[in-house]
């Protein structure tokens, strides 16, 4: 998975009035969990826009003054209400031999045969939450649409590996092609049988 790297400096006083000093010097007050101990640190809020405004998954490496250097992952993160400014940003430290959970997203890819004969296309889950160790963190989950017909789905059962686990239920739908008033079969059997599925899920 693809890190973006963090350029920070330790925060030697963590009261709000530091907080705000550091807001109105556009920097972004944050804190790494996961160590002995949390790390207080700032770093100037650009820094964090190929991190955070991207439907991408991406870890990160936080770079300290002194050469220090963590690898981490974004848990949470806090917006004014308003402005939508960047408040505060938890990290959370990631190790080689520790697993780790994050939202993945879901990239379709081909065509879907049921789509293209009318039937609508539900796209259900566009990330799933997986667990696994750091190296084995997937950029994307790609599902296969190009056989998907009318009343068919796919659900998390068929993306399941042994590299990671899926905090899904298997049986829990990524996308589905439903059918709509100007559906065609996808062919004479498969379509009726595509039509009774679609009415049964509604």
């Amino acid at each position: 998975m693809k890190s973006i790297t963090i350029l920070g400096s330790k925060r030697e006083s963590v009261g709000k009035k530091a907080t705000k000093a550091l807001r109105n010097a556009g920097k972004v007050p944050c804190v790494l969990y996961g160590g002995e101990k949390p790390l207080h640190f700032s770093a100037d809020e650009p820094a964090f826009k190929n991190l955070v405004y991207t439907p991408n998954a991406h870890t990160a490496v936080i770079e300290l003054e002194g050469s220090e250097k963590f690898d981490a992952v974004l848990q949470d993160i806090q917006f004014h209400p308003v402005t939508d400014k960047i408040l505060h940003i938890d990290f959370y430290q990631l190790f080689a031999d520790k697993e780790v959970t994050m939202d993945i997203p879901v990239r379709l890819v081909g065509n879907s045969p049921g789509v293209k004969n009318g039937g609508r296309l539900l796209f259900r889950l566009r990330k799933l939450t997986i667990k696994a160790l750091p190296a084995d963190l997937p950029d994307f989950f790609d599902v296969d649409i190009s056989a998907l017909k009318i009343g068919r789905n796919i659900a998390v059962g068929t993306l399941l590996k042994e590299e990671y686990t899926i905090l899904h239920p298997e049986n829990t739908t990524v996308v589905q092609v439903k059918s709509s008033r100007n559906v065609v079969a996808d062919d004479d059997e498969e379509g009726e049988e595509g039509e009774a599925t679609a009415e049964a899920a509604e």
